[in-house]
């Protein structure tokens, strides 16, 4: 499912109200967490219509909104960014506090071989969402090791895995074993993911649900 301006009309000063304020998009101003993690491949968080200029200035042809579809200001605005600038805006609905199923897998897989390159996937902060989806680019397309994937979910991100979306690094940590055993990540998930077992099994801190959930408020 996606918006579109005809059903979502802008709504001038509201929808920058909703981008700076209730989105929380003042504090982005100068920070972006814009990296590319392979030519051709970028993440970062909510980008705001000067950003996406900036990359379509970088040759990025697509924006993966990790968001989905939203009836907010936020979106209005990039969807017309989008538009100003040639590029195609894709929503995918991914969770930060969720094991991903097999359905979410291949989707994503599906999104990663069709989508046009260069893109650039982002969430609001650019730490959970777009780092699980660069995770899983890594070990559906690149065939990438465990260990290269769980670098994309780290500090170096602002991802904090001491808190609940720390089930992200235990999904991709439980398919350690499979991938061992020459498994795709694709036939696992089919097969043998529990992702209720890896809930039970994941462990928060207090202090980093606090930080994660009360203080930066992510979602």
């Amino acid at each position: 499912m996606s918006f579109s301006e005809a059903d979502h009309p802008r709504r001038g000063v509201q929808d920058w109200i909703d981008l700076m304020l209730k989105d929380h998009g003042f504090l982005r101003l100068a920070w972006h967490n814009r990296h590319e993690i392979r030519p051709g491949v970028w993440r970062s968080n909510q980008p705001a219509p000067w950003d996406i200029r900036k990359a379509a200035d970088l040759g990025i042809k697509t924006i993966i909104n990790l968001r989905g579809p939203r009836a907010d200001g936020g979106w209005r605005l990039e969807k017309q960014a989008c538009d100003n600038a040639g590029l195609r805006l894709v929503d995918f609905t991914v969770r930060s506090r969720a094991v991903p199923d097999y359905d979410v897998l291949a989707g994503a897989d599906a999104l990663f071989r069709q989508v046009e390159k260069p893109f650039l996937m982002h969430c609001k902060s650019g730490a959970d969402r777009a780092g699980i989806m660069a995770a899983l680019y890594l070990l559906l397309i690149e065939n990438a090791s465990v260990d290269d994937a769980l670098e994309m979910l780290s500090l170096k991100y602002l991802h904090v895995k001491q808190a609940k979306t720390g089930l992200l690094d235990a999904f991709i940590d439980a398919y350690r074993p499979a991938q061992d055993a020459g498994l795709s990540m694709l036939d696992w998930a089919k097969h043998d993911l529990d992702p209720d077992a890896i809930q039970q099994n994941f462990m928060t801190k207090g202090w980093a649900t606090r930080l994660v959930d009360d203080i930066l408020k992510r979602e």
